[in-house]
């Protein structure tokens, strides 16, 4: 009975490491700004989620109060426009700018599930 609970144990803390491994190895992974941009521009959602993994940070944008009537059309939505979503995720230390240093934040914006602007900073 003893040795099928060290047997089971030990599978266990394989396992546990065999995942933190393949976890290291995928959060290790960095781009040059090309390679990033090259890759991931015009791609939807599921497939940065694929290759980046889930991100730190979403943030969904919203419409500010009161943003029709400063474009002088309080209350009236253009006929025939269609919702549009725009949504920014947050990735940390993913995009090299030399070979020892790697932007603290990448912003992926997308606009209906497709990335239409990546931007890094260092000032966040």
């Amino acid at each position: 009975m003893q040795l099928s609970i060290k047997k089971i144990c030990l599978s266990l803390a394989m396992a546990t490491l065999l995942v933190s491994a393949v976890t290291s190895v995928q959060a290790a992974t960095t781009y040059t700004e090309d390679e990033f941009l090259n890759k991931f521009s015009g791609k939807t959602q599921k497939v940065i989620a694929e290759k980046l993994g889930a991100p730190f940070k979403k943030e969904l944008s919203v419409k500010p109060t009161g943003a029709s009537t400063v474009l002088g059309q309080a209350g009236v939505e253009e006929k025939g426009s269609k919702r549009v979503t725009v949504e920014m995720w947050y990735y940390k230390n993913i995009v090299r700018y030399d070979p020892k240093h790697t932007y603290k934040e990448t912003e992926i914006t997308f606009v209906n599930d497709k990335v239409m602007n990546i931007a890094f900073f260092n000032n966040r």
